[in-house]
């Protein structure tokens, strides 16, 4: 544990206070908008302040850098005061939703002034989509409430995390007997040990087991336990959109990934599988998910005992820690079936099923016409992007349907799913914060010309700040997924119709745009992108596409 004392020549203040324990804390970097006390009293610690255009995009790109990172980081965002804390609920919408850890640290109007109408008060307006609320009501409790926050991102069921500033409050000396803060280590825990014997017994004598892997098991750091735990079984591996990238889908044992749409055999063993393991997944009942029928055996293991049963009845519960937990379950198996593993043929099975769904979708992800199909832009990101050197992420939308079973996902975080709530924009601050956890990684984003009416302007912060991201614009002028939804309005008035130089904007903004209309083009606009990417400059891909093919089917099979 470690300690910073309260008090110096000048005693700090709690804004000072919280900036130097962000700094004990290894914080590198907060992004921002627009003003915060906090933002000057950490660039003053060497902690950077990054500003965006919107405070939505500040608490998307703090969401993303959390996703790419263990435990011990995670993205760190501070906003105003009134307006500012009401643009970020969306952001954190997001985040509640995908349980990604964030640090947020909005200012807070006076203590007088908490609750008077019309005044915004984070701390009660933003509790629904938090998983902790903690204000600063006097200087003395600021290293309790920053212990108690920073245990609450560290430890249980990840999620937002609220700490509200009260401007007069926090600019007050904090007393020289105030409690010094103490950095708090993860509590961790896992599933007892008749559980995961059960469960093992389970999944050894099941006919056709399947583990669906969600993000859980990437929070944990337990990609290679999830790895030797198949190889063990030869059991099939399903990763959900948020799980996609948790285990190699280059590997015989991958069925591939799945969300609104999925790969042709990830449906099939879902169909046919009798016993189940969810590792690391809340299996929420969501449009943005597939399902399963509720005969199969149940093997639910989640860090929240709160999402066992919750939409879906489990046969086994365990409560615990993906890493610690899957650990348990190697041990359990070996002592079943012997340490060198089995082999029950289901590798060529899985071989089969994959060629026969591949061959069925070549003609759509190899089309050299123009307009080109969203499938051709993405073949060609599988052919030209180093997958284990690159994040891709999706957009909302038809981008996210197309992208997630077709996309090949190789290392952890080389892709990035998201989506219980599915806010259109979300992709561009995403790479933002990608781009700061992994620098040394090519950062991509696929969107939709909706899309980037929502967040196009952080194109000129990902330029400014010099954290270079590259982001493919499908640009087919329509709103393409909500088709005969409105269809007077769309003939007579032109609704979800759109228009834009997407590549001119970007220019004007100081990137790098490119425009794309033949499927010849598109390979050579990677490349280049890669090449620009690595001298430090921010790109978008404007890729003239047919509204036609937007709307992807809701299942791939």
């Amino acid at each position: 544990m470690r300690t910073l004392p309260t008090t110096e020549p000048n005693p700090m203040n709690s804004v000072e206070y919280v900036a130097s324990i962000l700094k004990a804390e290894g914080v590198a970097w907060m992004s921002c908008y627009p003003s915060n006390p906090l933002i000057e009293a950490v660039a003053k610690e060497g902690i950077r302040p990054v500003a965006f255009r919107h405070e939505r995009g500040a608490v998307m790109a703090a969401d993303g850098y959390s996703r790419l990172s263990d435990r011990k980081r995670f993205g760190v965002v501070a906003v105003q005061s009134q307006a500012g804390a009401e643009n970020a609920v969306g952001g954190l919408a997001q985040a509640n939703a995908d349980n990604v850890p964030i640090l947020a640290l909005p200012g807070g109007n006076p203590l007088d002034m908490f609750f008077v109408r019309p005044n915004t008060v984070a701390a009660r307006t933003w509790e629904p989509v938090l998983k902790r609320v903690e204000v600063i009501t006097r200087p003395d409790q600021t290293g309790n409430v920053m212990r108690r926050a920073f245990h609450a991102l560290r430890s249980g069921r990840p999620g937002p995390v609220l700490v509200e500033m009260p401007g007069d409050v926090c600019m007050a000396p904090i007393p020289e007997s105030a409690p010094a803060y103490v950095s708090p280590s993860a509590a961790v825990y896992a599933p007892s040990a008749g559980l995961i014997d059960d469960a093992a017994r389970q999944l050894v004598e099941a006919k056709e087991p399947l583990i669906w892997a969600g993000a859980g098991v990437m929070t944990a750091d337990a990609t290679a336990e999830l790895r030797a735990l198949a190889e063990l079984l030869d059991a099939p591996v399903y990763t959900t959109m948020p799980g996609k990238s948790a285990f190699d889908e280059r590997h015989p044992l991958s069925v591939g990934a799945g969300g609104s749409t999925v790969a042709g055999p990830a449906r099939q063993w879902l169909n046919d599988c009798d016993v189940l393991f969810a590792v690391g997944s809340s299996l929420t009942a969501t449009p943005y998910g597939q399902r399963f029928s509720h005969d199969k055996f149940l093997i639910h293991a989640v860090i929240a005992d709160d999402e066992i049963n919750k939409d879906t009845a489990a046969d086994i519960g365990l409560v615990g820690d993906a890493k610690l937990t899957l650990a348990a379950m190697i041990d359990a198996v070996k002592g079943l079936i012997g340490e060198a593993g089995r082999d029950t043929g289901v590798r060529a099975r899985i071989k089969e099923a994959r060629d026969d769904w591949l061959r069925q979708w070549r003609p759509y992800l190899t089309n050299d016409d123009g307009p080109l199909s969203p499938y051709r832009v993405i073949h060609e990101m599988n052919q030209v992007l180093d997958g284990e050197n690159s994040v891709v992420t999706h957009d909302a939308g038809a981008p996210r349907d197309q992208i997630v079973p077709f996309y090949l996902a190789t290392t952890p975080h080389s892709y990035v799913g998201w989506g219980k709530t599915t806010h259109l924009g979300f992709s561009i601050p995403l790479m933002i914060g990608a781009k700061m956890a992994a620098p040394e990684r090519m950062c991509v984003n696929l969107m939709g010309d909706g899309a980037f009416g929502m967040s196009g302007l952080d194109i000129e912060t990902s330029a400014r700040a010099q954290i270079p991201i590259t982001t493919i614009v499908l640009n087919n002028g329509i709103m393409a997924t909500y088709p005969g939804g409105f269809p007077t309005a769309r003939e007579q008035f032109g609704v979800s119709h759109m228009q834009g130089d997407y590549a001119g904007l970007a220019q004007a903004m100081g990137a790098e745009g490119i425009a794309v209309g033949q499927a010849a083009e598109m390979a050579p606009a990677l490349e280049q992108a890669k090449r620009l990417n690595a001298e430090g400059k921010t790109v978008l891909i404007d890729v003239r596409t047919r509204a036609e093919d937007s709307r992807a089917p809701a299942r791939f099979v």
